[in-house]
């Protein structure tokens, strides 16, 4: 089958078919659904009128729950077959069912349960940014992947607001010395949040060249990061309410199905060798090509 050509004017294309969470003022109740251009498709509503139900493995409505981990959790191949049945059902549908819904009149919620998140730290240009020195990165980080846990509890939805977190760190207001006041310097991070799907048994150690049955999508993320409570609390053990503060994902999941397309070799070569069990063949080494950019508007309160 033909590479399809993706659109880069309307996010929201058949060929994208990002998966969310959503309600109304009408119906408050929490149910999946996906986006198509400028309507949401309550997929809820068209698993209940048949347009889904006959496909193998779906047997309940997976969609009318408040989140999508069931649906995620779901065989590859009866998510990609839900993907395609969507394709071929919007190709030729009109947005006059009961399943179309304006964006303007959605309320998005956080899409999936999620019990604890990794926060990875394996850019190296923002790792240069951070310390200013390129000599000053520990060697381990060559080797293997930086990551610490995250809070859970500091995780929404973009567009919920995030609040200026207080911390302790020392200023020329406080004669140098730390302490307790509003954090001065808010910065964001444009990052890849990645949904997992596929558990693993607790023991069971994850193959490299099968990560890929894992992934359920991907969605952009800012991780808020209040500059001066880091830099102070960080070391030795890493940052702990400076990273607490907000987790911003935007509220569609771009499935790895998407995103197959844009699959290519990876450009960036590693200088130093990763171990054994993060060495994968030509499929597990492929990344996505993908171009982002960063616009702020800010306003003063």
């Amino acid at each position: 089958m033909a590479t399809p050509k993706i659109p880069t004017a309307q996010p929201f294309t058949i060929n994208n078919l990002p998966y969310g969470v959503i309600s109304t003022k009408t119906d408050t109740t929490k149910r999946c659904a996906t986006v198509l251009k400028n309507h949401a498709i309550d997929l809820s509503v068209l698993h209940s009128q048949g347009v889904l139900s006959d496909i193998p493995g779906l047997v309940d409505n997976v969609f009318a729950q408040e989140n999508l981990n069931d649906f995620a959790k779901l065989p590859k191949e009866t998510r990609v077959a839900v993907r395609e049945k969507l394709q071929a059902y919007l190709a030729v549908s009109e947005p006059t069912s009961p399943a179309f819904i304006p964006l303007a009149e959605v309320e998005n919620h956080f899409p999936m349960e999620t019990r604890n998140f990794s926060d990875f730290y394996c850019s190296l240009e923002h790792t240069i940014n951070l310390l200013l020195n390129k000599t000053d990165i520990n060697p381990n980080w060559y080797t293997v992947p930086m990551v610490y846990n995250g809070r859970t509890s500091s995780l929404v939805v973009s567009g919920t607001p995030v609040h200026r977190p207080c911390g302790v760190f020392p200023t020329e207001k406080s004669n140098g010395k730390p302490a307790f006041q509003p954090e001065i310097h808010m910065d964001f991070e444009l990052e890849m949040g990645v949904f997992l799907s596929k558990p693993l048994d607790r023991g069971q150690r994850l193959d490299i060249n099968t990560c890929r049955d894992h992934i359920f999508g991907f969605v952009l993320l800012n991780d808020w990061s209040a500059r001066n409570i880091q830099l102070f609390e960080m070391a030795p053990l890493g940052p702990f309410h400076s990273k607490g503060s907000g987790t911003s994902i935007s509220p569609w999941i771009v499935t790895a199905e998407a995103l197959e397309p844009i699959l290519c070799p990876r450009v960036t070569p590693q200088t130093v060798s990763p171990p054994t069990h993060l060495t994968g063949n030509e499929n597990a080494d492929a990344t996505y090509d993908i171009e982002l950019s960063v616009r702020i508007q800010s306003e003063l309160a």
